[in-house]
């Protein structure tokens, strides 16, 4: 089965950026829809941005939509969050998820990551 690893997080300012990293092995990465998800302390995980392998459909949440871009490198088996216009509501621990084409709008994504922190100062 596939494994993930996060990387990227960190501490910012509101208005910062952070770009995080999702590196996959033990598995055929390039034939798996991705996904971001975020759980803030004493929250429920929620679903942040997602891509899907196919046609390439991103999906985000609307509080992130134009400050969050997901996309993906096949050739270095990563996907990539890149956040801008940062805000105090977006801190939370991120997590990488994976599942066969599918998986995303199915609602079975059932690889995970470990998590990266991101803390943005008010």
């Amino acid at each position: 089965q596939a494994q993930l690893v996060e990387s990227g997080g960190g501490l910012v300012q509101t208005g910062g950026s952070l770009r995080l990293s999702c590196e996959a092995s033990g598995s055929t990465f390039g034939s798996s829809d991705m996904g971001w998800f975020r759980q803030a302390p004493g929250k429920e995980r929620e679903f942040v941005a997602g891509l899907t392998w196919g046609a390439g459909n991103t999906y985000y949440r609307d509080s992130v939509k134009g400050r969050f871009t997901i996309s993906r490198d096949n050739a270095k088996n990563t996907v990539y969050l890149q956040m801008n216009s940062l805000k105090p509501e977006d801190t939370a621990v991120y997590y990488c998820g994976a599942g066969t084409p599918g998986a995303l709008v199915q609602g079975r994504i059932n690889i995970w990551g470990q998590g990266t922190q991101v803390t943005v100062s008010s």
